[in-house]
């Protein structure tokens, strides 16, 4: 057998004799005296921690899951773990005796929580490691850990339960550690930059700021239906109408909608607005901001995507300055005839180009399913697509020079959609126009009292949205919306 190939599966016991198994020593612990489910450990450091920032002679207290455990006679050597990482304890039944020695060898499992004090040391063959002088038994643990070696293969239970595929994989550990921070990591920048965070409704009576489905729900104390929001636009603007000048939200929004590689009903965004900028300063305000989160913790601006073989299957260039095309350039390197077409001439072409169309697309549809499979899904490196027509933003101020285009970007990066930015619309009359007809495409209800606040004046100002689960995908690599979101939507098991 080579080295470091996992052995063949051959478990000893079935899963309810391992259950079983577990529930004896749990009797056994009780009879012994020890809180098998005990309270408060003051610890000195967490595992990883206390490895990553090593001294040797250290009196320390650590407490963690035992992840694994090796028998050397009348000495164990255990790895104790949490989020933080591993740390190597070593445990002699000549410093804890041999009863307290005889209990943890015979009661204490792989998975359990137990609490560690005693001095740093390194072995012989160079492993930090922790000479324990005392243990604590913390936890039991009912369930057997997954395998080490093939830890949670199925994904059904590395999503439903997420808990054991952060035990046991160590990329999963990462990505999700790091989305902590980079997120800690845009509010910051976002502040330094002169932004000032607020909150606004979860719940709303009338959903706005996007054209999606909602989730609906009921609020009995007012006996009306309410709505879990698409977007919180609409309630950031009244902000602007109040004095705010610059502000932000991360946010959870809810969309009513499919599931997929690229798309969770439940995310998380990053909406922010500035009054008296447009489109392109938030274009440069984003373009620094990811950048930042490259630099800081991606190593650089080359961001490599790798398969679980770890294979580089592509490399993201986010090296500045970024590119922008205006959306009627793009679809003429399609075709440069394509705006001569008729619509039903469109149509047909889109036909010939592979993509699908449905029978009552209208004439934009078309062209922009036409940007979203030819264009979009192909771009890798960033690419602001700029002057989108006004008909997929109703929410975005018109260009002075063509009224059939809005002054917006759309940042494309690895084949998605990653933040679109406006400059906003502030005119409450066009405003009633845009949202009347969407509204009567999308049979939505137009938001009154968003109007009435821009009746009383709103500052030009310029807007972004960033999906900050489609941002860490592509800043880490992963290739599903599922694999940055700790608890992502599932159907019910019954």
């Amino acid at each position: 057998m080579q080295p470091n190939t996992p052995p063949p599966v051959a478990p000893e016991h079935s899963e309810s004799e391992l259950l079983a198994i577990r529930r004896t020593k749990l009797d056994d612990l009780v009879k012994a005296g020890v809180d098998a489910f005990g309270g408060r450990y003051d610890t000195t450091h967490q595992p990883g921690a206390l490895k990553a920032n090593f001294e040797e002679n250290l009196t320390v207290s650590v407490a963690g899951r035992i992840l694994s455990r090796r028998e050397m006679g009348k000495a164990t050597f255990f790895d104790l773990g949490d989020i933080s990482g591993r740390m190597q304890c070593y445990l002699s039944k000549s410093d804890v005796g041999d009863e307290a020695y005889a209990q943890f060898s015979q009661l204490v499992d792989i998975g359990d929580f137990v609490g560690v004090e005693g001095i740093t040391f390194v072995t012989k063959r160079g492993e930090k490691s922790i000479h324990i002088k005392k243990l604590t038994p913390l936890s039991k643990a009912l369930r057997p850990l997954p395998d080490k070696w093939h830890g949670v293969t199925d994904k059904e239970i590395k999503y439903r339960q997420r808990y054991l595929d952060l035990i046991s994989n160590d990329r999963s550990r990462e990505i999700f550690v790091t989305r902590s921070k980079m997120v800690a990591a845009i509010r910051h920048y976002m502040q330094e930059h002169g932004f000032m965070e607020v909150e606004t409704p979860m719940m709303q009576d009338v959903p706005g700021g996007a054209a999606a489905k909602p989730f609906e729900t009921f609020f009995h104390a007012l006996n009306q239906p309410m709505f879990l929001r698409i977007a919180p636009e609409l309630y950031l603007k009244r902000l602007l109408v109040a004095g705010f000048t610059q502000i932000f939200e991360l946010n959870r929004n809810f969309r009513n909608e499919g599931l997929s590689r690229r798309h969770n009903p439940e995310f998380t965004m990053l909406e922010a607005y500035w009054a008296y900028a447009d489109f392109e300063k938030m274009a440069d305000l984003v373009e620094g901001m990811i950048c930042n989160l490259a630099e800081s913790f991606c190593g650089g601006l080359k961001i490599e995507h790798k398969d679980e073989e770890g294979n580089v299957t592509k490399t993201i260039n986010l090296a500045r300055p970024w590119k922008r095309a205006r959306y009627t350039d793009l679809l003429k390197s399609i075709d440069p005839k394509w705006y001569d077409y008729t619509p039903e001439e469109r149509k047909a072409r889109a036909k010939e180009l592979g993509v699908e169309i449905g029978a009552n697309f209208e004439d934009y549809e078309v062209t922009q399913h036409v940007f979203e499979r030819l264009i979009e899904a192909k771009q890798f490196d960033p690419l602001y697509v700029t002057h989108c027509p006004k008909e997929l933003v109703p929410l975005a101020k018109q260009n002075t020079e063509d009224d059939s285009i809005v002054d917006v970007y759309e940042l494309v990066i690895n084949g998605q959609e990653i933040s679109p930015g406006y400059s906003e619309l502030n005119n409450p009359i066009v405003q009633r126009e845009r949202l009347e007809h969407q509204a009567g495409e999308e049979t939505q209800k137009i938001d009154e009292e968003f109007i009435l606040a821009l009746e009383h004046g709103m500052p030009p100002a310029g807007g972004i949205g960033i999906g900050i689960d489609r941002l860490i995908m592509m800043l880490t690599g992963a290739e599903s919306i599922r694999d940055v979101i700790l608890f992502p939507q599932l159907k019910r098991k019954d």
